[in-house]
């Protein structure tokens, strides 16, 4: 990994190639973001650049952050992440990375977590048919079939699809493409959609699997 941001997503919209085609975009506020701390082999065990996203009052922090803050010298930030950059060397506590460390034409990856949509269904949660509707089959329309055989195993079995929470987890999209960047405003275009609602934290990085 040679690059990496924290943003806000924004949304979706539309902007016009050079040929004229529509391409849907996922706008982005990426960065700025301060590096907060440094991870060293010698102290740490590994190599790492802790950045930090969007300010937050310093009443807003508990104690053992405030303490992280202080002893660096950098303003609270709500949003602290870990990247492995190649050269974490050459990076200085301080140092603000904006959206211009991406280009447009970049392949990156995006980290966002997706939307909660509480207790569904197996239909809904893991794309299951319905039973029949007519001839008897009663109220369980949408519901699971069986789940196991009652003497032998005697149990359920691990990872058994059933309903449950859906939703709100981490999801990771894979080689997108950077449409344009607006530097001065800190601004990213995506082409295609990412996960997560509007105003949701997203992760940036260049793509680790190029397509």
């Amino acid at each position: 990994m040679n690059k990496g941001l924290i943003g806000t997503k924004v949304g979706m919209t539309q902007i016009f190639d050079a040929n004229g085609n529509v391409v849907p975009v996922t706008v982005i506020i990426a960065g700025p973001c301060a590096v907060v701390q440094k991870k060293t082999n010698e102290k740490d065990g590994y190599e790492a650049v802790q950045l930090g996203y969007g300010d937050v009052k310093a009443s807003r922090v508990n104690k053992p952050m405030k303490g992280h803050f202080a002893k660096l010298d950098v303003a609270p930030k709500k949003v602290l992440k870990e990247f492995r950059f190649d050269d974490c060397a050459a990076f200085n506590t301080g140092d603000i990375l904006k959206a211009d460390v991406f280009a447009a034409g970049d392949k990156v990856d995006v980290s966002g977590t997706s939307k909660g949509k509480g207790t569904a269904g197996v239909i809904k949660r893991w794309n299951m048919a319905r039973l029949k509707e007519t001839h008897g089959t009663g109220p369980v329309g949408r519901h699971g079939g069986s789940i196991g055989a009652c003497s032998d195993p005697s149990r359920v079995f691990k990872g058994k699809k059933m309903s449950g929470h859906l939703g709100s987890e981490k999801v990771t999209i894979q080689n997108l493409d950077v449409v344009t960047v607006d530097a001065e405003n800190n601004i990213i275009a995506i082409k295609g959609a990412i996960p997560g609602p509007k105003g949701g934290t997203v992760v940036i990085t260049s793509a680790v699997k190029k397509a």
